[in-house]
């Protein structure tokens, strides 16, 4: 199981990737392809209860890599991890099958209670660079999160979500309206408070002259 792991990421990275010229190049020379092999080892020996050694393991190949893996995560299969440098992969985050993740990305937790605190991520989802991704929710299947956005809720299928916070721009390719911003009676009575007294001032001002 773990050999058709890492051939199917072997592949992703050839289908996905333009640079890559052959299987072999990609499984020498690919450090993204390098962090998932280690942290399929590691995930055996978490699952086996076996924390020291699966810690170490991830420890080691966060070193050789700079992509940090936490043997807990479950990681389904043809995932690319691109330009991998500076990602981080939490305990309890689910990563789907032929996702694509770029470097600096976080799936990371909030709190520290035990217990589900990372992403879970849907099938064929594409993580843009520097992208973090905070707290236990879902993210739909063949979801795209935008370069450098904060997404801090879950996404349903076929959303592109950008910004800080993120939030959704398009379903099914079709782009979303933006919500229009009701504005209250107590701000609508402040607003109108300032164009009096701007109003006041001009007055005067045109007095003086």
């Amino acid at each position: 199981m773990i050999l058709k792991d890492i051939w199917l990421d072997i592949k992703a990275v050839q289908e996905r990737d333009p640079a890559a010229r052959s299987a072999l190049e990609v499984f020498l020379l690919y450090q993204g392809v390098h962090a998932l092999i280690w942290h399929r080892f590691a995930h055996w020996f978490y699952c086996h209860k076996m924390f020291f050694i699966a810690r170490l393991i991830s420890q080691i190949a966060r070193f050789f890599t700079l992509i940090e893996i936490h043997p807990g995560a479950k990681l389904g299969h043809g995932i690319l991890i691109d330009h991998g440098c500076g990602v981080v992969i939490g305990e309890t985050a689910e990563v789907g099958d032929n996702c694509t993740i770029y470097q600096g990305v976080t799936l990371g937790g909030v709190g520290t209670k035990k217990g589900k605190r990372h992403p879970t991520l849907g099938n064929n989802v594409m993580v843009g660079a520097g992208a973090k991704i905070l707290g236990a929710f879902e993210v739909g299947d063949n979801c795209s999160i935008a370069a450098n956005a904060v997404l801090l809720k879950p996404l349903e299928d076929n959303v592109t979500a950008v910004g800080i916070p993120a939030r959704p721009i398009k379903k099914d390719g079709v782009s979303i309206p933006k919500e229009k911003k009701h504005v209250s009676l107590e701000e609508y009575e402040e607003l109108k408070q300032e164009v009096e007294d701007l109003k006041r001032r001009l007055c005067e001002l045109e007095k003086k002259e």
